[in-house]
């Protein structure tokens, strides 16, 4: 008998994605002081504020005029309670440099499971076509673009993010296919280089995607994707400046989320931006996809945000700033060799490796040495994954590594750092 019939979509679903198989294993069996996470980008647990958290359910629960209704249903665009607190947070802070005229003057909607739930939304709503992304790029949702029928176009990036002379030539090398373009979307401190993206480039990026705009006579928009933006720790790194102050057209859009300054579990991802067609569009898809994200986790934000976030933001950054700097250390003392370049450290809680002759890859001797049965595994994100296959970085992938310091303490990386030592040897 013929098996069920899938989409397209579904076909290509129908086998996992290397980092949803990363992911399973992790959950599945991994060995808590035994094996060593340097690869599924948890938070460290000890940055979760769980008795805060505990503190906003308290408070939640106990003022039903204030928090209405919060264990039932919500709205589509996000408790009134939570885009409240997300804007008055980011005009206290400070974060971007918006002011309230622009906070006014743009829309924020609340995604119904984190910043991950818009960004496959944004897959759904825009029209099919090709997507503008730096290489190497965040490798999940690349993988769900070209699931949905997205060409991604991927840019290589240099130390301040895509970089231009390439995106001319890759926009230029389109011909009458830059009428495909759907939108451009750039992680502002990358995911998984850790590159920042510089001021300056973010209003190149934003300028490239308006003059596209005008040759093709349509608005295409520019996500970016704030999702590590609040962790810049390195105090010689400029402050990120939003553009859209500057965003006369009405294209630029930014992704925000809570997940790596309060805890993941709450789901709470936002997006900012002009009103009209596509925000419309997004609360629709929101509301399709389940009604509303849990309201009592998003009045919990809310309450975490107006009463406790400037402490967790300086507690959490201070201990990423100790820990990158450790990993840094750690990281020239065993893998200087062997090492072309090392990426990261100054913002999120990634390094990223390259190799001068190491490979990584999954069928590496060096990824077999660190996952061998009967031994303490290392786990990492393979380079392999995170450059784009049909793109420029596809032999250099090969010898890199995405190295998560996030989850883990800094003596367990250490000596996940000497196992690599290990395997470099070992590999030749």
């Amino acid at each position: 008998m013929e098996e069920v019939r899938l989409s397209s979509y579904g076909q290509k679903s129908a086998q996992p994605s290397p980092v949803n198989r990363m992911m399973a294993a992790f959950a599945d069996d991994f060995r808590d002081g035994v094996d060593i996470n340097l690869g599924v980008g948890y938070v460290n647990e000890r940055t979760i504020p769980v008795p805060r958290m505990v503190e906003a359910l308290g408070a939640v629960a106990a003022d039903p005029c204030a928090y209405r209704q919060a264990f039932n249903y919500g709205g589509p665009e996000g408790s009134a309670n939570l885009t409240g607190a997300i804007r008055r947070f980011l005009l206290r802070s400070g974060a971007g440099g918006l002011d309230e005229a622009t906070l006014k003057r743009n829309r924020l909607i609340v995604g119904a499971c984190g910043a991950t739930s818009l960004l496959d939304a944004l897959a759904e709503i825009m029209p099919p076509g090709i997507v503008v992304a730096s290489d190497p790029t965040y490798y999940v949702y690349r993988d769900t673009l070209e699931r949905k029928g997205m060409e991604v176009l991927a840019v290589p990036e240099d130390g301040e993010g895509p970089a231009l002379n390439a995106l001319a030539s890759r926009l230029e090398a389109l011909g009458d296919r830059i009428r495909e373009i759907s939108f451009f979307y750039v992680v502002t401190v990358n995911n998984p280089s850790c590159t920042v993206l510089s001021n300056a480039r973010r209003r190149e990026v934003a300028r490239v995607a308006a003059g596209v705009s005008r040759r093709i006579g349509r608005r295409v928009p520019v996500f970016f994707d704030l999702a590590y933006e609040l962790l810049v720790h390195d105090p010689a790194l400029e402050r990120p400046l939003s553009v859209l102050p500057e965003d006369e057209m009405g294209i630029v859009y930014e992704i925000g989320t809570l997940s790596k300054v309060l805890a993941p579990s709450l789901r709470i991802g936002y997006l900012l931006g002009p009103h009209g067609a596509l925000v419309n569009a997004m609360v629709q898809k929101t509301s399709d996809t389940g009604f509303s994200a849990s309201l009592f986790t998003q009045e919990m934000a809310a309450w975490l945000l107006d009463h406790c976030v400037e402490e967790q933001l300086r507690a959490v950054n201070a201990g990423y700033r100790e820990k990158a700097l450790a990993v840094r250390e750690g990281i020239d003392r065993y893998l200087g060799p062997y090492l072309e370049e090392c990426r990261g450290g100054g913002a999120g809680f990634y390094f990223y490796l390259t190799f001068r002759r190491t490979e990584t890859h999954a069928a590496s001797p060096f990824f077999r040495h660190l996952t061998r049965a009967g031994h303490p595994r290392v786990i990492y994100v393979p380079g392999e994954y995170c450059v784009h296959p049909a793109g420029d970085l596809v032999e250099r992938g090969r010898r890199q590594l995405r190295l998560s310091y996030g989850f883990e303490d800094i003596p367990a990386i250490l000596r996940a750092l000497d196992w690599m030592r290990q395997a470099a040897e070992e590999a030749g």
